[in-house]
C-alpha cells in the first residue's frame, strides 16, 4: 500500500472536517466541527484560519492560539458583527459543551456559513503541545 500525498491526504481531511457532528459539545443540533489536528494543519499549511476565542478576556491575555481574536461568549450577541463572513472562521473556547453550541447556532441563525468549531477547544490544542501566543 502506498502512502498518501498531501494533496490526497488534504482532500481527505477537509471532506471529513466537513462533516457536521455534535463535536462533543451536545445540545441537540449538529455543528460543523473539526479537529484540533485539523486546525493545526491549517496553520501548518499557511492557510491562515481566523480563529474566534470565546474565553473570557482574562484567559484570552493568558493564552491563545497564533492569530486569534477575543471576543468573550459574553459579548457575542452584542460584537458578533465583528466576525468576518469570508474566510474559514474557527470557534473555539474552555466552556460548557451547551454553550459552544449556542454560539454556533447563535451565528448561523445570523447568516454565517463559514463557521466551525474546534473540538476539544482550547485545553485539546494545549494538551497536545500546539502553539499559544501570550
Amino acid at each position: 500500500m502506498r502512502p498518501l500525498t498531501p494533496c490526497v491526504l488534504a482532500a481527505l481531511l477537509s471532506v471529513s472536517a466537513a462533516v457536521p457532528a455534535h463535536a462533543g459539545h451536545g445540545g441537540g443540533g449538529a455543528v460543523l466541527a473539526i479537529p484540533v489536528e485539523y486546525a493545526k494543519r491549517l496553520l501548518d499549511w499557511g492557510d491562515r484560519p481566523i480563529f474566534i476565542d470565546l474565553r473570557p478576556a482574562e484567559e484570552f491575555r493568558k493564552g491563545r492560539l497564533p492569530g486569534a481574536r477575543s471576543l468573550p461568549l459574553t459579548e457575542l450577541h452584542r460584537r458578533y458583527a465583528e466576525i468576518p463572513r469570508s474566510g474559514r472562521v474557527v470557534l473555539y473556547c474552555a466552556c460548557p459543551p451547551l454553550e459552544i453550541q449556542a454560539a454556533y447556532q447563535f451565528l448561523r441563525d445570523q447568516g454565517y456559513r463559514n463557521i466551525s468549531v474546534m473540538e476539544e477547544g482550547f485545553p485539546g490544542w494545549v494538551s497536545r503541545g500546539y502553539p499559544v501566543e501570550r
